[in-house]
């Protein structure tokens, strides 16, 4: 069971970073809003689609673990871990894609390789406090 949960936050995460980003692809990029908005009001608007598609993105991949906390009797505790890793998720993705998108020191593979890195830091997580 565990590894059917882990691999599913994988696809889920594929799933959401490659098919579902749409137009917060071009959104988080302050580029986008540079050239299509340049008006001074939107300077920071990337800002917004980095967060949307950071939240996207983990919701997505907490589906599994969220509906495992739905069958059963969750503690305190395991509800407060997995509210701060959903919140550490959100920041660290947002972070990482502005790092890619704006910054450019990171390509494609060392960003993949963050995001497979937090399913695997957060998958370990769950394990340890009994919600997988």
């Amino acid at each position: 069971m565990q590894l059917i949960i882990f691999f599913a936050m994988i696809f889920l995460h594929i799933v959401d970073d490659y098919y579902l980003q749409g137009c917060l692809a071009n959104m988080k990029q302050k580029s986008f809003w540079e050239e299509h908005f340049p008006e001074d009001m939107y300077k920071d608007d990337y800002l917004i689609g980095l967060i949307m598609h950071g939240f996207s993105w983990t919701f997505m991949i907490h589906i599994p673990i969220m509906y495992l906390l739905i069958k059963s009797d969750y503690t305190g505790k395991q509800l407060v871990i997995f509210a701060t890793l959903f919140i550490v998720n959100v920041a660290i993705h947002s972070i990482t894609d502005h790092i890619k998108a704006n910054v450019k020191t990171i390509n494609l593979t060392t960003d993949q390789l963050i995001h497979v890195g937090q399913i695997f830091v957060s998958f370990i997580t769950y394990l340890w406090i009994g919600i997988i």
